[in-house]
């Protein structure tokens, strides 16, 4: 399972962790301007993120583009929804979406009326690989929407809290926010009784109640909490930290979560600045924060540039 957050501190910044019980083989890939998509045979925005370059076709786990929009799929299982074509409709498969949308747009407005006549239909890539039961949060510095399509149809909402999860949809996630509204960040109050005194014992009691466990709808909420009462700093280095600070908030550690003959961990979890086109990432063997930066390649190139992932980091001993 996994948890995204896009949130604005001077810059914007968005990201996730992807929580599974094994690795997709993902790579850090840019997709240059003259990459050619089937859906759009012209110069394009380039674009950064996490993904399976199978082929040298590039599966997007989540990336940012040039323009500073940003976009992550995260599992929705027993709630996505995909369809025949419809000749009616802009159709378009679930493993296109992320390309499609940031190679055409430069803000989530954009990405919205894009969005509003699409039909994201049951195509497979190839043999062996059917569709991913996915919904996905769209953010800039301005805004962030969630796009699920169910059996209902396509719908999109406004994502005020800048945060998505997995299943049940989005809306019910925001519904169930309400369940968690005497949460504070500060020393509580006495709401009890007004005839007998009760002092904290502890400094945190505000947050007594905040879920703990792994489950969609507790990270929702834990991760809603931390990110909409973090701190930032000043510099890039403080605000990236910060931002993985509260992604460890709702990370994954084997052995919690049992998935068949294996754990689910978080895999990896990512940090984009879509002003500088920066794309930050730590896995679960290496804890350390690296970077690629999409400016430093030739962005009008026709292929996909790939960097594997450092995955293995040697303890510090100081003495």
């Amino acid at each position: 399972m996994c948890t995204a957050i896009n949130l604005s501190a001077g810059d914007n910044y968005f990201g996730r962790n992807l929580d599974y019980e094994h690795d997709f083989g993902e790579k850090i890939v840019i997709t240059p301007r003259n990459y050619k998509f089937r859906f759009c045979d012209k110069t394009h925005y380039a674009m950064i993120g996490m993904a399976l370059p199978h082929g040298g076709y590039p599966l997007y786990f989540d990336a940012t583009n040039e323009a500073g929009l940003s976009m992550a799929g995260l599992n929705f299982p027993d709630y996505a929804e995909y369809f025949d074509k419809d000749e009616g409709k802009t159709n378009i498969a679930s493993f296109e979406i992320i390309p499609w949308v940031l190679s055409m747009c430069k803000n989530t407005t954009e990405a919205e009326m894009l969005l509003k006549n699409a039909n994201i239909t049951n195509e497979a890539f190839a043999d062996g690989m059917p569709p991913t039961p996915l919904h996905w949060i769209v953010g800039d510095k301005e805004r962030t929407i969630t796009v699920e399509q169910t059996k209902r149809g396509l719908c999109i909402y406004d994502n005020t809290v800048g945060v998505l999860a997995n299943s049940p949809s989005f809306d019910m996630h925001m519904v169930n926010l309400a369940n968690y509204m005497n949460l504070t960040n500060a020393e509580p109050k006495n709401s009890f009784s007004d005839k007998i005194s009760i002092k904290p014992y502890s400094r945190g009691m505000g947050g007594i109640g905040l879920p703990g466990d792994l489950s969609s709808m507790s990270r929702f909420v834990r991760a809603a909490f931390v990110k909409l009462n973090s701190i930032f700093g000043e510099n890039e280095e403080e605000k990236v930290r910060q931002f993985f600070h509260i992604l460890n908030s709702v990370y994954q550690v084997r052995g919690s979560a049992k998935v068949g003959d294996g754990y689910e961990i978080t895999n990896y979890t990512s940090c984009c600045n879509a002003d500088r086109g920066i794309y930050y990432y730590a896995t679960y063997y290496n804890g350390r924060i690296n970077g690629v930066d999409m400016n430093k390649e030739n962005l009008d190139d026709e292929k996909i540039i790939v960097y594997d992932l450092i995955d293995s980091e040697k303890i510090n001993i100081q003495n």
